[in-house]
């Protein structure tokens, strides 16, 4: 079995619950997520935005393709997810836009996760009114 030696380059991101596998490799600045255009798996221009922060900040966004697998959580954690994959992906791709990477504060983790729900009550902090007598 021959295995294939493509300049790729992978970064993991995550957010929320969600798990993004990105493959970066020198092209025409071409994302697919999930083997979908990008345009349409993530239909709202903010989530599009928060996506392609790091080609953008890196000034890179003619110059790679980016392939995206991403699974859990929503729409917005798979937003974040995916610039957190990208922005790690570029790390390994060029070690020297690491200052401008870190700056915009796209190599740190997104640490806030759902608060679990309470037993007997309605929600993680929402209780039942309280009664006094």
């Amino acid at each position: 079995m021959a295995t294939k030696t493509t300049n790729e380059f992978l970064g993991t991101g995550r957010r929320k619950t969600s798990i993004a596998r990105v493959r970066l490799a020198t092209g025409s600045g071409k994302i697919t997520v999930n083997g979908r255009a990008f345009e349409s798996y993530f239909p709202l221009e903010t989530l599009r935005a928060t996506v392609s922060q790091p080609l953008v900040t890196a000034a890179l966004t003619d110059k790679v393709d980016v392939r995206v697998n991403v699974t859990g959580g929503g729409p917005n954690g798979q937003a974040g997810a995916t610039r957190h994959g990208i922005s790690r992906a570029l790390l390994k791709f060029d070690t020297n836009l690491r200052p401008a990477l870190k700056k915009e504060g796209l190599l740190t983790r997104d640490p806030r996760e759902r608060e679990r729900k309470k037993y007997g009550q309605p929600g993680a902090r929402k209780r039942f009114q309280f009664s006094k007598r």
